[in-house]
């Protein structure tokens, strides 16, 4: 990863106020930090950096750090992280870590893939991009901006996993090997669709009858109805003995 150097100068106004009036001067609150050293806050330019960051394949950016005022000879740090205006994208924090020359780092590298694979060409399958990032540890001079994939080979069912990715000499790409980063699947087949479409229709026209039991312990209004002719049918269980009622007292009487 090439460095280029971008100038900054120790900021002063911190609090919430302050740093409002920064972005409107045309400056952008950041923050550097490493093993060695205690985090400092400064301020960059708002066109210098996104210049820089437009330019950049990524947001992994390796400066060369010169530093208004600063006795040091410029500092080598890292983009860590790139605060966005959720709206418009703007910029607007940077988090930089200091690094040693020859310190090792452990940095998320973007995934690019080139070509066109051969199951999707020949075979009409479809390129799934698994993972978009990898990652990677090394020198921050021998990290590299992104991870270029060529695809063209990939024929149906096939994929390319961690362990299969070719790093730069002195990078290691982590995690685990069996992984696939991309892989190229099937088309799905006309007839699965129909079937699927079938059952869909299906269920979407069945009727479920559902039997509820009101409070007296007759049935509910979603239940089947008898013929009208079947008058035994029609009356249901509790009815008789409402009816026999009336008989037992007349009975009463008479004795």
């Amino acid at each position: 990863m090439k460095s280029v150097t971008l100038k900054a100068f120790p900021r002063t106004l911190l609090q919430r106020g302050g740093v409002k009036k920064l972005r409107t001067s045309g400056r952008v609150p950041a923050v550097i930090y490493g093993r060695q050293t205690k985090p400092q806050n400064l301020e960059v330019g708002f066109d210098e950096i996104t210049d820089l960051l437009h330019h950049s394949a990524s947001e992994n950016v390796l400066l060369d750090l010169v530093i208004e005022n600063d006795a040091r000879a410029p500092r080598l740090a890292l983009v860590q992280e790139v605060q966005h205006h959720p709206l418009s994208g703007d910029v607007l924090h940077l988090d930089l870590h200091e690094i040693a020359a020859d310190e090792k780092v452990t940095v998320f590298v973007p995934v690019e893939t080139v070509g066109e694979a051969a199951g999707v060409k020949n075979s009409g399958g479809t390129l799934d991009h698994v993972m978009f990032k990898l990652r990677a540890r090394g020198l921050a001079k021998d990290l590299p901006e992104q991870i270029i994939l060529d695809v063209t080979p990939l024929e149906i069912g096939k994929s390319i996993h961690i362990g299969e990715v070719v790093a730069p000499a002195g990078v290691e790409i982590l995690g685990e090997k069996t992984r696939a980063v991309v892989t190229v699947a099937a088309p799905r087949a006309e007839e699965e669709v129909a079937p699927a479409a079938t059952a869909a229709v299906a269920a979407a026209g069945d009727v479920e009858m559902t039997k509820e039991k009101k409070e007296d312990g007759t049935e509910g209004e979603g239940d089947a109805k008898p013929a009208k002719g079947d008058a035994k049918a029609a009356a249901p269980a509790g009815d008789k003995k409402t009816e026999a009622k009336p008989e037992a007292k007349a009975e009463k009487k008479k004795k």
